[in-house]
């Protein structure tokens, strides 16, 4: 499962700094697939959408952070719990992506593709 940020995040930065795919992003910014990771080439989305690993994206939020869910692995493969969540002095602003179910072998393999 990826995480996601909702409404309730004052927009503090501190996730930002501490996730190891470089999956979240302050408000309003354009992002790539391969920021912070190893990607290369065209990349399949679990969306079902293809794009270049380079291709600037738009924001996914204007308001407050957002995590990119094709980044995001819950920290499996690196640390014990997903830090955004330890760091966040909200926590329950951050919570699981219904859309994007993902057992814990799955998380592990995307971490390993997107190389920590």
């Amino acid at each position: 499962m990826a995480l996601m940020i909702n409404d309730s995040c004052i927009n503090c930065g501190y996730c930002e700094k501490e996730c190891p795919n470089q999956a979240i992003y302050e408000p309003g910014m354009i992002w790539t697939m391969d920021e912070g990771t190893n990607l290369k080439g065209v990349i399949s989305m679990k969306n079902g959408q293809r794009t270049e690993a380079t291709y600037v994206l738009g924001p996914l939020s204007d308001e407050f952070y957002f995590i990119v869910p094709d980044k995001c692995t819950e920290c499996q493969g690196v640390y014990d719990n997903p830090q955004c969540k330890i760091v966040c002095p909200n926590p329950a602003s951050i919570s699981v992506l219904p859309t994007y179910r993902e057992s814990q072998e799955e998380l592990i393999a995307k971490q390993r593709r997107l190389g920590y």
